[in-house]
């Protein structure tokens, strides 16, 4: 069973920083991209950042690039990607979503495969 699970998000004053985490299972997720998007309410899904394979090179969208970083752990059973956030603005508020890929450090949504729930992240000015 594929499992993307998020955790970390929260209510976070603006210039602070958050962790996110996603636990991703069921698949050889050491073998996909992964990446974390976000999308806040009446908005489309955004991409934020991607990193390959081996974890060797990342991908940022300029709204995010020198704020947030994205890395990633390859354990055997349980892959986990992880989103540091920092210097947190109020337009950073959107529910995070991790995905995967087969494919190459891509930014369109759709070239993902696999896609978690979710986890809420609330800047407060």
């Amino acid at each position: 069973q594929v499992q993307l699970v998020e955790s970390g998000g929260g209510l976070v004053q603006a210039g602070g920083s958050l962790r996110l985490s996603c636990a991703a299972s069921g698949r050889t997720f050491s073998s996909y991209v992964l990446a974390w998007f976000r999308q806040a309410p009446g908005k489309e899904r955004e991409f934020v950042a991607a990193i390959s394979r081996s974890g060797g090179k990342t991908y940022s969208a300029d709204s995010v690039a020198g704020r947030f970083t994205i890395s990633r752990d390859n354990a055997e059973n349980t892959v986990t990607v992880y989103l540091q956030m920092s210097s947190v603005k109020p337009e950073d508020t959107a529910v995070y979503l991790c995905a995967a890929a087969t494919g190459g450090l891509v930014k369109p949504a759709r070239n993902y495969n696999y896609w978690g729930q979710g986890t809420q992240v609330t800047v407060s000015s």
